[in-house]
């Protein structure tokens, strides 16, 4: 058996140095997400982007994203992890010069869509790497890193999409993307495990990758353009239903595949299968909360960019706090109840928020739920990320890290469409945000519950937590 602290025949640095890397990896896609939220008004002036297009700078990115972390995912455990993250950390990087350089919509759309696809390779690889580096406790501590810089991270980019803003001008909410990918690039030549084997393209299942593609890519369009177009209108339903469709028959037809782009019968595993709905609620309820918050801080109070910003370092750390508590809880109790009690305190964090007022204040009216809902969150997303990839397989792991990716990118653009379409129905003022929360809060108080039903008990889950296998980095 190899031992996982020995030294790497190739000089390769300890796996400190490889959480380091992959962690700052995936904080710069999910700073650029959260990012341009706070840049649009000033984007769309200076492009000339009118009306529903501006959409669009959020929609390109999401819908070439969510699409396609079923295939990243898998390609990461057929073609490499390495390959995979190191290619997509190139997409990414230069297609953030491409949206720096954009003069018009219609460049910086396919340079959103350029992000969304290096996006779709780097996240499910990076994550797929951490699972099979990491075992045990050490592959739980590991995991609460990445749910922190998912969950604060996603915080801290409404800061700096501020700040960069209003101090230098959008572009360079792109720019910082640059230097980070050069230097993400030099260190994965040295920090990487190295792929064992060659490509391995004739496993890859490409009726599948074109089915999952189609039938996501039409799901997370329906619900971006749901609050535009409505709820009930043709569009909306007839391409989510057709969405729909095709996923269906993906997962019938997957069931006959003999090397399938996602193993379905694996969402029978209690922890796989509850696990993933756990992450698609949860992400349903967190940036549908970070949009709301924005939405109250600058249309209702008025606070500008760069105050937005800084108002959310408390959420970021909160959710940090929540982090730093479920590594250690989950360990000795499962995952079961830090879901169960995580979600149940987000629901009292969004009940707080849920009583904001139109002449209310960020201290007594945003703070306190804000730091409840934080560390109900980053218990949540430490707890999700253990349950489903804990026990996944060499062969597998991509796989389930495309399938927890797509369940935070869907659950995200869900949450989105139907927070901001309840907060809009009361004219974007205080009271439909306010609405807009308690329906959060019920969310996330039947997610509790669920929880509690769905996932395995400790009894059943810690065994396969100190079983997970060790792999060295090598």
């Amino acid at each position: 058996m190899h031992n996982r602290h020995a030294p790497c025949p190739h000089g390769a640095p300890s796996h400190p140095l490889l959480l380091l890397l992959l962690s700052v990896a995936q904080l710069m896609v999910i700073l650029d997400i959260s990012a341009v939220n706070v840049a649009l008004p000033d984007l769309a002036r200076d492009l000339g982007i009118e009306g529903d297009d501006v959409g669009w700078t959020i929609t390109s990115y999401s819908l070439i994203f969510g699409s396609l972390l079923l295939l990243g995912g898998r390609a990461a455990d057929l073609l490499g992890r390495r390959r995979v993250f190191v290619a997509g950390l190139a997409v990414f990087t230069v297609s953030s010069l491409a949206a720096t350089l954009a003069g018009d919509a219609a460049m910086l759309f396919a340079a959103r869509a350029g992000q969304g696809l290096g996006a779709a390779m780097l996240s499910p690889a990076a994550l797929s790497i951490i699972t099979t580096s990491f075992h045990g406790p050490d592959r739980a501590r590991a995991l609460g890193v990445w749910g922190a810089v998912g969950g604060a991270g996603a915080a801290i980019g409404v800061l700096l999409g501020g700040a960069l803003t209003e101090l230098a001008g959008w572009q360079a909410i792109f720019v910082v993307n640059l230097p980070v990918g050069l230097a993400l690039a030099a260190g994965a030549a040295h920090v990487l495990p190295a792929d064992a084997g060659r490509l391995r393209w004739c496993g890859l299942d490409v009726r599948g990758a074109v089915l999952a593609t189609v039938g996501l890519g039409s799901l997370v369009y329906a619900l971006s353009q749901a609050e535009a177009a409505g709820w009930t209108s043709a569009r909306t339903l007839g391409i989510g239903s057709a969405g729909l469709a095709v996923l269906a028959l993906f997962a019938a037809l997957e069931l006959r595949t003999a090397q399938p782009l996602l193993r379905v019968q694996r969402l029978t595993d209690r922890a796989v299968g509850g696990g993933s709905l756990m992450m698609l609620l949860a992400s349903a309820v967190m940036f549908g909360s970070f949009l709301l918050s924005s939405l109250y801080l600058q249309r209702v109070l008025g606070t500008g960019a760069l105050e937005t910003g800084l108002a959310f370092l408390p959420f970021a750390a909160a959710i940090g706090l929540g982090v730093h508590a479920a590594g250690h809880v989950i360990t000795r109790v499962g995952v079961r109840i830090p879901l169960g009690a995580g979600f149940a305190v987000v629901a009292a964090g969004m009940l707080l928020l849920s009583g904001v007022g139109a002449d209310g204040g960020y201290l007594g009216d945003v703070l306190p739920g804000m730091l409840v809902a934080g560390v109900g969150l980053g218990t949540i997303l430490v707890s999700v990320s253990v349950s489903v990839l804990t026990g996944a397989a060499e062969d597998e792991s991509g796989m389930l890290s495309g399938l927890t990716t797509t369940g935070h990118e869907v659950g995200g653009s869900l949450g989105i469409a139907v927070l901001v379409s309840v907060a809009t129905a009361g004219a974007g003022g205080a009271g439909g945000i306010g609405d807009a929360f308690l329906v959060a809060a019920a969310i996330a108080g039947v997610a509790s519950v669920a929880a509690l039903v769905i996932l395995p008990s400790a009894r059943h889950f810690l065994p396969r937590l100190a079983l997970a296998p060790r792999v060295a980095v090598h």
